[in-house]
């Protein structure tokens, strides 16, 4: 039984690793083949923060996704995505950081209070941040149920990434509106089997 059980699971996990990396694989071919236009910073801060969001996402909908398929693989990679999304988020930050700002706390706190987006993007960082310290199983043991309760800032984290992206970009909000509504979707999903649940007991009372 362990033997059948492991296969699917390691299928999983090489899928999310897979995902996590990718990124990397683009970035390097993008690298070596001319590929990174124009404007290089702004094509490595766009694609980071992009995969990033995506990583997020896909990290959300693994609750979802054992909801309905009944399979508890997609719990237990759940954490190495959300490692990924956070990776990929400080490899943003860190660009910026870099070549924008050269590391300067002071020009990284006049673009704080000046755009919006960087103060929502940081924000969102900030969020993740304690999340990605406490993803061990030490940690969860040591939190028990508040371990729970802290990791449900990834939701809000997850929206401020969208909202970000959308005040970024200047003209077509198409995309950074596709990944708010996936966002907004995956968020009803969760809603519902619990408003569901809760019939049956006004029901009964009567």
């Amino acid at each position: 039984m362990q033997s059948g059980l492991l296969k699917p699971l390691t299928a999983w996990r090489a899928a999310a690793w897979a995902l996590g990396l990718y990124p990397a694989v683009m970035l390097a071919w993008a690298f070596t083949n001319a590929g990174l236009g124009a404007n290089p910073v702004e094509f490595l801060e766009h694609n980071t923060g992009l995969w990033a969001l995506r990583i997020l996402l896909v990290c959300l909908a693994m609750t979802p996704l054992r909801r309905f398929t009944k399979r508890s693989e997609a719990i237990q990679v759940r954490r190495l995505l959300g490692l990924w999304a956070y990776f990929w988020v400080t490899v943003h930050f860190a660009i910026y950081l870099t070549f924008d700002l050269e590391w300067s706390l002071r020009e990284l706190g006049a673009d704080l209070i000046k755009r919006t987006y960087i103060t929502l993007g940081f924000v969102a960082w900030l969020l993740l941040l304690p999340l990605a310290v406490t993803s061990t199983r030490g940690w969860q043991r040591r939190l028990k149920r508040r371990w729970g309760q802290l990791h449900k800032l990834i939701y809000p984290a997850a929206l401020l990434g969208g909202v970000h992206f959308f005040w970024l970009v200047k003209s077509d909000v198409r995309e950074p509106l596709l990944y708010i509504g996936i966002w907004a979707a995956l968020m009803l999903l969760r809603i519902k089997p619990r408003a569901a649940a809760a019939k049956p007991k006004s029901a009964t009372g009567l």
